[in-house]
């Protein structure tokens, strides 16, 4: 990867919309990272914000879950953003919390919500969660 640093981003299909808003709310934060994202969420994402550019994987269950994983485990991953979708049930699972054991295995900061990536976001960019608000 470059010489920025890399976020990668997930989302559940019922989380994706909500992963696409945080990103046009926080784009400009965001365009000081080098972005990878799973194949789904990566294309809405390019299509909302196509000024930032994404680095799209597989499909999470065709395999991007993995290949952050090894991405993470090769220290090329900052910090992930994944938005998790705890009520409905993912046919590829184990692939899911193989992704969240390498992040906490690597001690890679995890954001399953928007608020903790609003959080991590700030914190990574020299703001505050005020000035990178929950609002946009």
């Amino acid at each position: 990867m470059g010489g920025k640093r890399c976020v990668a981003l997930v989302a559940h299909d019922q989380k994706k919309d909500d992963l696409v808003d945080f990103v046009t709310d926080h784009r400009e934060q965001l365009s000081r990272f080098e972005l990878v994202a799973t194949g789904t969420t990566g294309g809405r994402v390019n299509e909302a914000c196509p000024e930032l550019s994404v680095r799209r994987l597989k499909s999470g269950p065709l395999g991007g879950d993995q290949q952050i994983g090894a991405m993470i485990a090769n220290g090329e991953i900052e910090f992930v953003i994944f938005f998790v979708d705890p009520l409905t049930p993912m046919p590829h699972d184990v692939d899911v919390k193989a992704l969240m054991r390498l992040a906490i295995v690597y001690d890679i900061a995890l954001a399953l919500n928007r608020s903790t990536a609003l959080f991590l976001l700030a914190s990574l960019t020299g703001g505050t969660a005020q000035e990178v608000s929950i609002d946009g």
